[in-house]
């Protein structure tokens, strides 16, 4: 791999709104109030917010950026298989339809879910992410449906109305998710020519805000 890191492409962007500062709801200019954080979200299955307001008086925490671990361990594995999550993937075996980017975000959001407790959080309050994805070798460009099917597995997975699981993708199979989440953070994914570890496909950073916030969605 290069040692350089480029930006090769933009393939969705979503800002996060931190206040002091003001939102749009509604076509209407918008604040929140100082202890509130408000995430506009468009329909009732969306799979991201359209953006977070964050009222000044609101404790939150922002993560560092966290790839996956190196769980496989078996002889052979590829610098990209490594990092396939063996406790989800028992002997770094993939199902069906199963990419390795999808494996890798499985196992770098379990890590971001690690680093939440951590911090006395949970995906519950996460309410921005960044992205960053590497095209897997061999291929022209990063595996963008792959990583939103690892994402679903921990985010945006119930119906904002009437709060009903979601059934998701796991590869090509219809599943339940591993960790049911109404949070839909708004989010931005870039693609990467070179992630700083070999063998890395994913990189994950999010921002949280601590239990006590008022946390509406408005649509």
């Amino acid at each position: 791999m290069k040692n350089s890191v480029k930006i090769v492409a933009a393939v969705v962007l979503t800002a996060a709104v931190a206040v002091p500062g003001t939102a749009y709801a509604k076509g209407k200019l918008f604040e929140p109030a100082p202890t509130e954080a408000v995430s506009f979200i468009t329909g009732d299955t969306a799979s991201i917010a359209d953006g977070v307001a964050i009222g000044k008086n609101v404790s939150w925490y922002k993560s560092s950026g966290l790839g996956p671990s190196a769980m496989n361990t078996a002889p052979g594995a590829s610098a990209e298989a490594r990092y396939i999550p063996t406790d989800v993937f028992p002997g770094g075996q993939l199902p069906a339809g199963v990419t390795l980017t999808e494996a890798q975000g499985i196992n770098a959001l379990m890590r971001i879910g690690e680093n939440l407790t951590k911090a006395g959080l949970s995906y519950e309050d996460v309410v921005s992410m960044r992205v960053f994805l590497q095209n897997p070798e061999g291929e022209a460009k990063m595996d963008f449906a792959g990583w939103n099917r690892a994402y679903r597995q921990f985010f945006a997975n119930t119906n904002l109305a009437t709060g009903a699981t979601l059934d998701v993708q796991l590869g090509s199979v219809t599943t339940k998710p591993m960790v049911v989440n109404e949070a839909r953070p708004s989010r931005f994914a870039l693609e990467i020519e070179n992630l700083p570890v070999n063998g890395w496909l994913v990189e994950v950073e999010v921002d949280a805000v601590y239990p006590g916030t008022d946390h509406k969605h408005s649509k």
